[in-house]
């Protein structure tokens, strides 16, 4: 994925369904350096990571 895509699904009103090794997650934010994204586990668990955004798939 890229970070025009990345930016789109943040401000989409739509929920995209987005993976990142196999498991699902919400985007949280597009960070500064335009190569990585703050990312958590879709679900009762809401630990934050930072992730690789080429490693985003979308559904």
């Amino acid at each position: 994925m890229d970070a025009k895509r990345v930016k789109q699904i943040i401000s989409s009103p739509a929920e995209i369904d987005v993976t990142y090794n196999g498991a699902a997650v919400w985007i949280d934010q597009l960070n500064e350096d335009g190569r990585t994204a703050t990312v958590h586990l879709r679900g009762p668990m809401e630990e934050r990571t930072v992730v690789e955004i080429h490693e985003l798939r979308e559904d």
